[in-house]
């Protein structure tokens, strides 16, 4: 099966648990999506709405707009009827369970693609097109599809044989010196000035932040493609990722990533000061 035919089988399955209320909402139900993403019983399931509910809160976010818990009746063997704990689910709900599953598992994988790409969608409906968003909101949408990413290829990279952090790191290593000229990670965090505990990625411009985009999901499909095994090869091959990167942005006469400037705010600056807007508005 092709990636674009596992991709459209789960777009069909999550679209088809989705729900329609009389005001014209549309929401999912947990017990249904935890089947859904392979979890054997709800009760495995419930760590992970929590960790979503979490990740909501610090985003700035009402929990109860996107998490609704309910009790509905069910008939039991005996065919009396007894409560049953559920929650009410938005998309936004499920994106954040998806990306708080376990990336190891393919359903999961391909859930935080599709929910990320759902979610962006929907948000990006209420702009008139990506291209006319501010540099800070251009940084905010490419960096939460970096992280998305990252996870997926790390689920791929970990059936390549790239099992624990250290060789994790230097899997991503090798992707950023193809893409970077030879510069690994310690490189480009002194070349940016960073302090010990910044993140690369929280300092990058709308330009640089695509190019490792394009790096991720294009060294994410050739991993899964080629059915790579070893670790060796899996850095081999998002190294090779990261040089072709590179050869097309100085093809295309751009600016190499390591001249790129590093903007005056992070973003966790810029989400500080969304939040914030969130505040004063509630």
């Amino acid at each position: 099966m092709t990636n674009q035919e596992i991709s459209n089988q789960h777009h069909q399955t999550f679209e088809s648990i989705k729900h329609i209320d009389e005001k014209g909402n549309e929401y999912w139900l947990a017990r249904q999506l935890s089947s859904v993403l392979d979890y054997s019983e709800y009760r495995h399931f419930k760590p992970v709405i929590e960790r979503a509910k979490e990740a909501c809160r610090n985003s700035g976010q009402r929990t109860e707009d996107h998490f609704e818990d309910l009790r509905d009746m069910v008939i039991i063997g005996s065919g009396a009827k007894r409560a049953v704990h559920d929650v009410h689910l938005s998309r936004y709900a499920c994106y954040l369970i998806v990306q708080n599953g376990d990336p190891s598992k393919p359903v999961i994988a391909n859930g935080q693609t599709y929910f990320a790409i759902q979610t962006r969608r929907q948000e990006l409906q209420n702009d008139a097109n990506f291209v006319d968003l501010s540099e800070d909101k251009k940084r905010l949408v490419l960096r939460s599809e970096i992280s998305v990413h990252n996870k997926t290829l790390g689920a791929f990279a970990k059936q390549s044989g790239v099992e624990t952090p250290l060789d994790y790191a230097i899997f991503q290593d090798h992707g950023y010196r193809g893409l970077y000229g030879g510069m690994g990670a310690k490189e480009i965090h002194k070349k940016k000035k960073l302090k010990k505990n910044e993140k690369i990625l929280d300092h990058m411009g709308s330009a640089e932040l695509a190019a490792n985009l394009f790096r991720t999901t294009q060294a994410e499909e050739k991993l899964q493609r080629d059915k790579v095994q070893g670790k060796t090869k899996a850095n081999s091959i998002h190294y090779e990722v990261g040089q072709k990167v590179r050869k097309t942005i100085q093809e295309l006469g751009g600016t190499m990533p390591e001249e790129l400037p590093k903007p005056e705010k992070s973003i966790k600056q810029i989400e500080s000061q969304k939040t914030k807007k969130i505040g004063v508005v509630n």
